[in-house]
């Protein structure tokens, strides 16, 4: 048995090696045997695994973010590939291995990413708005190198949050050379803010995996979490309340239906442009993970986030202009 990583795996491999357990639970099969439902992940991606008639030693060694070594087989459930663990056990010093190793991670560092967002900051010509943002970003600097932008959705990664907020600014960026009467103070300023409610909604570890959502989280939600962030910082400084009240409504209208928590509708240009940067950026985070373990001419596994549609992998040469740097 090679040791493989998850985007390497493939129906019938018989596999052995370490791996980040990214959340746990106990279960009862139909023939009332308890086993454990894993989601296991490496740094390339994350899979469902299942421990079958498992003992109460077992639910209580396997915890979420606990560092494993298994050797299972790969089958696939409901056009999913799916593992049955035959052998796991908790990893020890002697296997010296870093559990940083084993949790997916942006492709670029943090620090070089949080340097782009201060770079389109001190772009912004508007001094409330500026000062606005680059106090909440100096405040949450330290929480923004680890944090992942969901739980489990897209950009659910270390560093996910840069990441997905420094891909916004590249393409807010291009956007607005097409639309030339948006106000890139605002744009930029909505982009960097939209989701840093995140910081306050989640509990994340430094290895940028979320235990549990916060109790504000589960009460507000980060959209008001950040609204609420945004005014109290405006007010401290003094800022315009306008431009205060302005990026509230980015913020509130971002998810632009009620049932994805946006009471409110865009209703100017740059709320209406926020929201579908990060529609798109959401989108093609998504598929192109999942592309990336789909074999040319075949479809991928149904993506949840997608509304359970299976991602085609076309069979053309690609021509694409190869991203090596984000500047």
């Amino acid at each position: 048995m090679n040791a493989q990583t998850i985007e390497q795996f493939k129906v019938g491999n018989k596999i052995e090696g370490f791996f980040m357990v990214r959340s746990c639970q106990c279960k009862v099969a139909n023939n009332q045997k308890k086993f454990l439902d894993i989601t296991l992940c490496d740094k390339t991606g994350e899979i469902n695994a299942k421990l079958w008639e498992c003992t109460d030693e077992d639910e209580k060694q396997y915890t979420d973010h606990s560092l494993v070594k298994i050797r299972a087989s790969v089958s696939a459930w409901q056009d999913r590939m799916q593992l049955k663990i035959e052998r796991i056990r908790l990893a020890t010093e002697n296997d010296q291995v870093d559990p940083a190793d084993f949790v997916p991670v942006a492709p670029f560092p943090a620090e070089y990413m949080y340097k782009q967002i201060l770079h389109y900051i001190s772009r912004i010509d508007n001094q409330d708005i500026k000062n606005i943002v680059s106090t909440i970003i100096e405040q949450y600097k330290k929480t923004l190198m680890f944090f992942p932008a969901a739980m489990k959705n897209h950009h659910a990664i270390r560093s996910g949050l840069l990441y997905h907020i420094v891909s916004m600014l590249k393409t807010a960026e291009k956007l607005s050379e097409i639309y030339t009467f948006i106000d890139t103070d605002l744009l930029f300023a909505g982009v960097i803010l939209h989701d840093i409610g995140k910081l306050e909604e989640m509990n994340a570890t430094t290895l940028g995996m979320v235990s549990d959502y916060t109790c504000e989280g589960n009460l507000l939600g980060h959209i008001i979490q950040g609204i609420k962030l945004i005014d109290a910082t405006a007010t401290k400084l003094k800022a315009d309340p306008e431009a205060s009240l302005l990026l509230q409504h980015m913020l509130l209208s971002h998810h632009y239906q009620p049932d994805f928590g946006s009471p409110k509708k865009p209703m100017f240009p740059e709320a209406e442009l926020l929201h579908y940067i990060d529609l798109v950026d959401s989108r093609m985070y998504d598929m192109q993970k999942a592309l990336e373990g789909t074999t040319k001419g075949e479809f991928s596994e149904r993506i949840w986030s997608l509304d359970q549609r299976k991602v085609y992998k076309n069979k053309l040469p690609q021509k694409t202009l190869e991203q090596k740097s984000l500047a």
